[in-house]
């Protein structure tokens, strides 16, 4: 990923985590040199018949960094900053992420540069039917199942499947997770970060001897994670006292009605204008003294410039990479109990392994068994991690990252390079 075509902050920062685990493991050079670009990358254009009769050209992206322990997973992203040193990165995490929790899976992203909230449901559903059909040689039940990111939902899942199944000639459902359930969703798909996120903080208060009853939290971002996030904690009788979207944040020092804010959030597409609380952005809300931190929101959020003044106990990454390699360092120092993106917000592409495989066989689960598996594969991840870092002296994030690659750099060695 050094190569010019790959290189952004994103991508350096996900490069850099490699070198420092690979590192530490001693890793066979030649495998550390693959690892460091995705096996694959497409670029497509991505014509679009707009409203008003013009076509717009949007450029889309898939990436595919590693499929060693089995086929690509990863969602596709809308939003206007994507591009492909940021496609690249995610994918990287994919691969580690799906490694780390003993999926057999690889690691894939994909996106659109857009603003979905600008574009019509007609538009959007025209630009996703485009974008299917551009990378549809790409992807495949057995060989790159994408799934919803941040911009996308389950509505855009089906007419990826949809599209998909066109071409194909019959319904094929495993083709993408996040799917709505009457078309071969699985129970649970839309709360699994969320809810993932919270069993790994249990985890985490249990080893810390932290009382959850008498915590509080801040979320930052209040879309699928952090909204879902936020409503769990709140159930566990953590109090919520900040919550933002990119719309801004709202602060009280008493707690939030999270249930109410969800309510207007809903009605209202984002907590512009809610009337609980008082105004606090979305810097100010990283800053709020709390025991939880949740950035749920987008990348890099977490800085040099800013993590000195953090002042929670527990930072629990449900975005991909919220925190920067020298924010890393401060908070260190601070000693401040990070779990990092790779093991906090894994419960997603979990539960999306979960219907994946639900779909593959035609028998579907309850939302009590989808539950049980998520938490004890999220609790079991988080030993392991703690065991690491515990033992190597090293932050849950380098321990992480440690197990996530030396698996995959095993089963490399194993398979060979076919030359």
């Amino acid at each position: 990923m050094a190569t010019v075509e790959w290189r952004s902050p994103a991508s350096e920062m996900a490069v850099k985590q490699l070198e420092v685990a690979a590192e530490r493991l001693n890793l066979d050079s030649n495998v550390a040199v693959r690892l460091r670009r995705p096996d694959r990358s497409l670029i497509v254009s991505v014509p679009t018949r707009m409203d008003d009769g013009r076509v717009h050209v949007f450029t889309g992206y898939r990436v595919q960094h590693n499929d060693v322990l089995g086929p690509f997973k990863g969602g596709i992203r809308y939003h206007p900053d994507v591009n492909l040193g940021e496609v690249s990165a995610l994918a990287m995490w994919m691969t580690w992420k799906c490694s780390l929790v003993g999926l057999p899976l690889g690691g894939a992203k994909g996106g659109v540069a857009c603003d979905p909230m600008q574009l019509s449901r007609a538009e959007l559903q025209a630009m996703t039917r485009r974008y299917t059909a551009e990378i549809l040689n790409f992807i495949g039940p057995e060989v790159d199942v994408p799934a919803p990111d941040m911009g996308t939902n389950e509505q855009v899942m089906a007419w990826v499947m949809d599209t998909y199944s066109q071409h194909k000639g019959h319904a094929v459902p495993e083709i993408v997770t996040g799917k709505p359930l009457d078309i071969g969703g699985t129970l649970g798909r839309r709360e699994a970060t969320g809810r993932g996120l919270t069993y790994i903080i249990i985890e985490a208060a249990g080893h810390l001897g932290m009382d959850l009853s008498r915590a509080t939290a801040a979320v930052q971002g209040f879309g699928n994670v952090g909204s879902v996030a936020a409503k769990e904690l709140a159930d566990l009788g953590v109090k919520v006292i900040g919550v933002s979207d990119q719309s801004g944040g709202f602060y009280d020092e008493a707690g939030l009605p999270v249930h109410r804010m969800l309510e207007y959030a809903a009605k209202n597409r984002d907590l512009s204008g809610c009337p609980y609380g008082h105004p606090v952005s979305n810097e100010d809300l990283l800053t709020l003294k709390c025991d939880i931190l949740v950035p749920a929101a987008l990348g890099m959020q977490i800085t040099g410039r800013n993590a000195g003044k953090l002042r929670c106990r527990v930072l629990a990454e449900g975005a991909n990479g919220p925190t920067t390699l020298d924010a890393d360092e401060i908070l260190r120092e601070k000693e401040i109990f990070v779990i990092p993106d790779v093991l906090a917000n894994a419960g997603g592409v979990i539960v999306s392994y979960f219907e994946w495989v639900q779909d593959l066989q035609n028998f579907f689960w309850t939302e009590a068994e989808v539950n049980k598996r998520l938490r004890d594969i999220l609790s079991r991840a988080f030993q392991e991690v703690l065991k690491v870092s515990l033992k190597e002296k090293v932050d849950m994030r380098l321990a992480a990252l440690m197990i996530g690659v030396s698996r995959v750099a095993r089963a490399m060695l194993w398979r060979g390079l076919y030359a």
